[in-house]
C-alpha cells in the first residue's frame, strides 16, 4: 500500500507516517496543500490522508481539485473535533471518510484499511442514478426536472446510497458513514430515514429505486420504475 499524508503539523505527520510504516506501508509526506496536490497528481497512491487547515491550498480545495482532475484515490480527511461543518463539507467536496482530531492511530489504520478494500471507483462531482441527480456541492436533488428538498440527514443518506449505487449497504455501514462512528443510538433510525427518502424521491414519482435487501440492508438502483 502506498499512502500520501498531507498535513502541515510535522508532529502529526510524523506520527501518522511512523504508524503506517509499521504496518508495512510505503508513506510519502507533504506539509502543505499545494505540494500535496501535486504529489497526488503525480504519484500512484492507494490512499491519501489529508488535513483541512494548511498553507497554500486547504484540504477542501485539494480534494475538490483532485476529483475535478478525475483522481479517484480514496481520501480520509482529518477534521477538527466536533467540526460538524467540516465533516459535511469534506464529504461534499469528494472525501471518502473523515476522522476527528485528536484521533486513535488504531482507528486511523482501521479506517484506511476499510477504504482500501472499497478501492477507487470513479466518484463524479454530480451523482446520477437513472433520472435522479444529486449535486453535493450545490446541495440540490432533482428527479428529472423536478427539484426535491431534503433535510440535511436525508440528503447525506441519499448521497451515500448514490455513491454506492447498485451495492447493498448495511445499517452499520450507513450509521458509520452518515451518522458517526461513535453513534450509539438505535439502528432503526436508518429505517425511519429510508422511509422518509422513499416518500420524497420514489413514491412521489411512482418509482421504487430504493430497495430493501433482506438480511443485508439497502440498495439504490436505476431499474426500480
Amino acid at each position: 500500500m502506498r499512502v500520501l499524508v498531507v498535513d502541515d503539523d510535522p508532529a502529526i505527520a510524523e506520527t501518522v507516517r511512523r504508524t503506517l510504516v509499521a504496518q508495512g506501508w510505503a508513506v510519502a509526506v507533504s506539509h502543505d496543500g499545494e505540494q500535496g496536490f501535486e504529489s497526488a497528481l503525480a504519484g500512484d497512491f492507494d490512499l491519501i490522508v489529508l488535513d483541512i487547515m494548511m498553507p497554500g491550498r486547504n484540504g477542501f480545495e485539494v480534494v475538490r481539485d483532485l476529483r475535478r482532475a478525475e483522481v479517484w484515490t480514496p481520501v480520509l480527511m482529518l477534521t477538527a473535533k466536533d467540526g460538524d461543518v467540516d465533516q459535511v463539507e469534506a464529504l461534499d467536496f469528494g472525501a471518502d471518510d473523515y476522522l476527528m482530531k485528536p484521533f486513535s492511530v488504531a482507528v486511523l489504520v482501521a479506517r484506511l484499511r476499510a477504504l482500501a478494500r472499497r478501492g477507487a471507483p470513479p466518484r463524479p462531482a454530480v451523482l446520477m442514478v437513472g433520472d435522479l441527480r444529486l449535486d453535493p456541492a450545490a446541495h440540490t436533488v432533482h428527479r428529472g426536472d423536478t427539484r426535491i428538498d431534503l433535510a440535511p440527514r436525508e440528503f447525506a443518506l441519499l448521497a451515500f446510497l448514490m455513491r454506492n449505487a447498485g451495492t447493498a449497504v448495511s445499517k452499520v455501514r450507513i450509521l458509520d458513514s452518515v451518522w458517526d462512528v461513535n453513534y450509539d443510538g438505535d439502528e432503526n433510525v436508518v429505517e425511519v430515514y429510508i422511509h422518509h427518502l422513499r416518500k420524497r424521491v420514489d413514491a412521489a414519482f411512482g418509482v421504487r429505486s430504493i430497495e430493501t435487501v433482506r438480511g443485508v440492508g439497502y440498495r439504490i438502483t436505476s431499474s426500480g420504475a
